[in-house]
């Protein structure tokens, strides 16, 4: 099941979408699916007549995995910590679907990650690995848009990685996804940069969200990025990058300095 969240009739919506790519149709549901249950209001719409916004805004936070695939650790002179390397997003970091990533004025070396994020549907807190399905609504794409520069002079990274607009999320939330084995892929301009496959995470999915509820309390709406593979490049204002996970769909947005 792909859970969209979108304008509809200029209010904020939640929607099932259907359909064969081209033809999809949303099926707009009541409520938060979060907290009721899906139920379609028999209201329906073309998705090319509207517009998606980002699939959830965490009501907590955004955790974020760093230097989890070898080969991206490589690139970047590192080697993978030997537990989860942790740091927290704020939710005005996250933007949707076609928004604008907004480079900031003190950073010159804006660089983009394409990542599996994990959604958490429920309060959770020490979850066993053999529970880890229980919390989890679904996965969605991401962009753990990173200000490079700023990563490698500051001693944390609230700067470089929490920055407004520097988490797209989207297309939606697929609730019906195989995380084990799973293109991940980012495009600058229709160049590719990134192609990975969540099979070469370092610490897999249920690994993470037993490590990451050990650590904090997770809350429905809650996210989790898992890393990004190797691959990583500049953003400059004009760009359009895409980042796609197999299975569950393409986030672009374009590039701005305002």
């Amino acid at each position: 099941m792909r859970i969209a969240r979108l304008s509809w009739r200029d209010e904020p919506r939640y929607g099932i979408v259907e359909g064969a790519e081209g033809a999809e149709v949303v099926h707009i549901i009541h409520g938060d699916p979060l907290y009721t249950e899906v139920k379609a209001t028999g209201q329906t719409a073309p998705l090319t007549d509207v517009r998606l916004l980002a699939p959830v805004i965490p009501r907590s936070k955004v955790v974020g995995v760093g230097r989890n695939y070898v080969a991206h650790a490589q690139e970047m002179g590192h080697i993978v910590p030997s537990e989860p390397l942790l740091f927290l997003r704020p939710n005005t970091s996250v933007i949707g679907p076609s928004d604008p990533i907004v480079l900031p004025r003190w950073s010159r070396r804006v660089e983009h990650e394409a990542e599996l994020a994990v959604v958490i549907s429920r309060l959770c807190k020490d979850v066993p690995r053999d529970e880890v399905d229980s919390v989890i609504l679904g996965y969605t794409v991401a962009n753990d848009v990173t200000a490079r520069d700023i990563q490698e002079s500051d001693s944390q990274w609230a700067r470089a990685k929490g920055f407004d607009t520097s988490c797209p999320l989207g297309p939606w939330i697929e609730t019906d996804f195989d995380a084990s084995d799973a293109p991940v892929r980012a495009w600058v301009d229709g160049d590719v940069r990134q192609d990975g496959n969540t099979a070469d995470l370092y610490f897999g999915v249920a690994e993470l969200v037993e490590y990451v509820s050990g650590v904090f309390t997770l809350l429905p709406g809650d996210v989790i990025l898992t890393g990004t593979p190797a691959g990583v490049g500049r953003l400059e204002p004009g760009n359009r990058v895409t980042c796609e996970v197999g299975g569950i769909g393409t986030l672009s947005n374009p590039v701005v300095r305002r």
